[in-house]
C-alpha cells in the first residue's frame, strides 16, 4: 500500500482514529485500513499524512458526462433526464470482475486530469439542464467527502443527487453521506460471503446493512443492481434468496436489476452472461414479490420496461435508454387502474434519450 503522496494534495477527513502503536486507522468503510505514515489504503486515495488520514482525490475527476438516468441504472427516478455524471479514482473493493477497473483500479493519479470544485459541479449541472448529479464510475465511499460538498452545493440549486455504490460503508459515515443523496442504485454483487471474500476482498453484511439503512432510515430513493457471472452467483437457490431478502426486508416496490456480466479485468475466462439467465432472475425476484424486476446489457425491451404491478398494463416503455411510452398520470398513477407506480416521477417525463454527451470542465477549482 505504498506509495508517494503530495501534501499538497491531502484534503482533511474525519473518520478516522490514531492507534497505540503509532499508526491510523481508517474508519471510512469495514476495511479498516492501518496506515504508516505516508502509507494509503487499499482504495489508494485515502492515506496517512502526518499522522491523519486524507484524501487525495478531493477536486480531481476521471472526467465528467452527462448520461440518461436510466443508465444509472435508474428507472424510477425522474424517467428520462439527464444526469450530470463523474467520478475519481479507487475503489475500497478489489472485485475481480470490475467493469471499470481501469478507473476504479487506477494508481495513477495523473489520470484524474478534470479539475472542479463542489461549486463548480453544481453549476456545470444547472447550466447542462441536468436534473441530477451522479457520484459513480468509481465508489463514492472512496471521495466521501468530495461527494457530499459537492452534493450540498447541488442541493442550494435544486439539484438532486444520485450514489451510485457498492454500499461497503461504515455506519457513521453511511449516516453522513446518505442524508445528502437523493437516490441511490447499490450493487448487491451476491448473496453468499463466499462470493463477496472470493472475488470482492469483501463481506456481504455491511452491504445488506447499507441497504436497510437507505430504506428504512432516509427518504432516499433506492433500486438495486446484481451483475450477473456465470456459475458465480447465478443458481436458482441464490436468486430465490436473494430476491426473498429484497421483498421481505426493503419491499417488494424496490426495484432489482439483472446485469449481464462481460469478461473483464481479472476474469477474462468466464464466459459472458446469456440472456435467459436475465430472464430466468426476472422470473424468479417476480415470482418473490419484486413489483418491478429489470434486465441490463441485453436489448430486451419486455424486460427494459415497467410494468403496472396491479393491471399488468405497461407504464413506462424502454428501448434501451430511450423512453418509448408514457402511460403515467400526473400524480404517478396507471392511467389504466389507479394503481401508483413506486418511484420518483415529475407530471411528464425527460426526453434526453441514449446520448452521452462528454462535458470539459473549466481548468481549476474555481
Amino acid at each position: 500500500m505504498d506509495a508517494d503522496i503530495n501534501p499538497a494534495e491531502a484534503f482533511p477527513t474525519r473518520h478516522w482514529r490514531k492507534l497505540e502503536d503509532g499508526r491510523v486507522e481508517c474508519e471510512i468503510c469495514p476495511r479498516f485500513c492501518k496506515l504508516h505514515e505516508n502509507q494509503r489504503g487499499l482504495c489508494f486515495v485515502r492515506g496517512n499524512v502526518g499522522g491523519a488520514v486524507v484524501l487525495l482525490s478531493y477536486g480531481r475527476s476521471s472526467g465528467f458526462c452527462i448520461d440518461p438516468i436510466e443508465k444509472k441504472p435508474l428507472n424510477h427516478f425522474l424517467p428520462g433526464t439527464p444526469v450530470f455524471s463523474f467520478g475519481t479514482a479507487g475503489c475500497n473493493l478489489a472485485c475481480k470482475f470490475c467493469q471499470n477497473w481501469d478507473i476504479s483500479k487506477s494508481r495513477e493519479m495523473d489520470r484524474l486530469m478534470d479539475q472542479a470544485s463542489p461549486e463548480a459541479i453544481a453549476r456545470a449541472a444547472a447550466e447542462t439542464h441536468c436534473r441530477s448529479v451522479a457520484y459513480t464510475y468509481n465508489d463514492p465511499v472512496t471521495f466521501h467527502e468530495y461527494a457530499i460538498d459537492t452534493a450540498k452545493a447541488c442541493r442550494e440549486l435544486g439539484i438532486q443527487s444520485v450514489a451510485v455504490s457498492a454500499g461497503y460503508q461504515c455506519a457513521e459515515p453511511r449516516a453522513e453521506f446518505y442524508q445528502w443523496m437523493d437516490a441511490a442504485n447499490i450493487d448487491l454483487k451476491a448473496f453468499t460471503e463466499d462470493f463477496y471474500h472470493r472475488l470482492c476482498g469483501g463481506h456481504l453484511q455491511p452491504v445488506l446493512e447499507t441497504l436497510q439503512y437507505i430504506k428504512h432510515e432516509t427518504s432516499v430513493w433506492l433500486e438495486i443492481t446484481t451483475l450477473l457471472i456465470p456459475g458465480e452467483n447465478d443458481s436458482d437457490e441464490e436468486l430465490n434468496h436473494l430476491s426473498q431478502w429484497v421483498a421481505e426486508k426493503l419491499g417488494p416496490d424496490v426495484p432489482l436489476h439483472f446485469s449481464a456480466f462481460h469478461p473483464d479485468w481479472k476474469m477474462m475466462d468466464a464466459p459472458p452472461t446469456p440472456p435467459a439467465t436475465l430472464l430466468r432472475a426476472r422470473q424468479i425476484a417476480m415470482s418473490n414479490g419484486i413489483r418491478y424486476a429489470y434486465v441490463g446489457n441485453v436489448h430486451y425491451q419486455e424486460g427494459d420496461s415497467t410494468w403496472c404491478h396491479h393491471c399488468g398494463n405497461l407504464l413506462i416503455g424502454r428501448d434501451w435508454y430511450e423512453l418509448s411510452e408514457w402511460n403515467l398520470s400526473s400524480q404517478g398513477t396507471c392511467m389504466h387502474c389507479g394503481t401508483a407506480c413506486a418511484g420518483v416521477f415529475e407530471a411528464k417525463p425527460g426526453h434526453w434519450g441514449a446520448k452521452r454527451q462528454p462535458v470539459r470542465m473549466k481548468t481549476g477549482m474555481a
